[in-house]
């Protein structure tokens, strides 16, 4: 096993966290090294990213929502550091972490770094990676439109609740889509493009997606007749639902054109454009993970912890 020296990169708000700290404590009384840093302000997670790498640390921890899970991955990959990266999910959808399978409790996801890390795929949208999935239309909007204050209080629940009140907003967007082999062209409601599997506090978009496989899972949902009873199914989670009345494809890369313009949620973080190109980056950051993942491909279960 490698070193046991690791740095926590902490979102600010979870500093007083004592399920954090308690399961800080707990493991540097098992030999570990920990050492925690804060993230305050916009960039702080890619410099404390590259102030770790010089270092010398061989396994970063990004703890938080999906938006700092995403900067921190970002950075690393960006890097192209071999150090390793185990997440700490502490957010409120936890739409990543749910789905590869990593505890939301601190000292099970922290047990994590026990386990070799595996060599996972990013996504790219224009030069900016994300780690876990790209949505547009709608759906981005509920995601963007609900407070800080309704997640605190109801937790994943509050993107439904959010949707539900903006049902008088819906509307559809124009767009064409292009990849190897794939071309559709309509107005659609929403956009998956995911390395990962669910987002928006767990609406499966891309329920088979894999993060090993090198390729993003892409689910477009055109535009119905019965758009009120379409986004409810998106709303309410409905797995089959979702996948019997979208368009899907499992691809390299994908080219977007909106004419009218696309708003795009990177794990959080916003992006607009009429032109994106979205691609997979395979084997992009090594990741700790639970033994079998549901992210990971068949047969590719990860290592068995090291005994002591």
């Amino acid at each position: 096993m490698s070193e046991r020296k690791a740095l926590l990169i902490l979102h600010g708000k979870q500093a007083q966290n004592e399920e954090v700290r308690a399961a800080v404590m707990a493991l540097r009384e098992r030999g570990w090294q920990l050492d925690v840093r804060l993230t305050w302000e916009g960039g702080d997670a890619a410099r404390l990213v590259d102030e770790a790498l010089a270092a010398g640390y061989p396994t970063l921890i990004a703890g938080g929502g999906d938006g700092t899970l995403r900067d921190v991955a970002e950075a690393l990959a960006l890097a192209g550091g071999q150090a390793s990266l185990a997440l700490l999910p502490l957010g409120t959808a936890n739409d990543f972490a749910r789905a590869a399978g990593i505890s939301l409790v601190p000292a099970e996801a922290l047990a994590l770094l026990d386990f070799e890390p595996r060599s996972i795929d990013m996504g790219e949208a224009d030069g900016q990676l994300f780690l876990n999935m790209a949505t547009g239309g709608f759906g981005s909007k509920v995601t963007a439109n609900t407070s800080e204050e309704l997640k605190n209080l109801l937790g994943g629940a509050a993107y439904l609740l959010t949707g539900l009140t903006r049902f008088a907003e819906v509307h559809s967007a124009f767009g064409r889509f292009r990849g190897p082999d794939f071309a559709w062209e309509g107005d659609f409601l929403a956009l998956g493009i995911g390395n990962g599997r669910q987002a928006g506090g767990g609406h499966a978009l891309c329920p088979q997606a894999r993060i090993d496989d090198g390729l993003l899972d892409i689910c477009i949902v055109p535009a119905p007749q019965d758009m009120v009873g379409t986004l409810g199914t998106l709303l309410s989670g409905g797995v089959l639902g979702v996948e019997a009345v979208s368009v899907s494809a499992r691809l390299p890369w994908l080219e977007v054109e909106a004419p009218e313009g696309l708003d795009i949620n990177l794990d959080g973080e916003p992006l607009e454009s009429q032109r994106l190109r979205f691609a997979a980056r395979p084997a992009a950051l090594r990741l700790h993970l639970p033994d079998i993942s549901p992210l990971l491909g068949s047969g590719a279960g990860a290592a068995e912890v090291p005994t002591a």
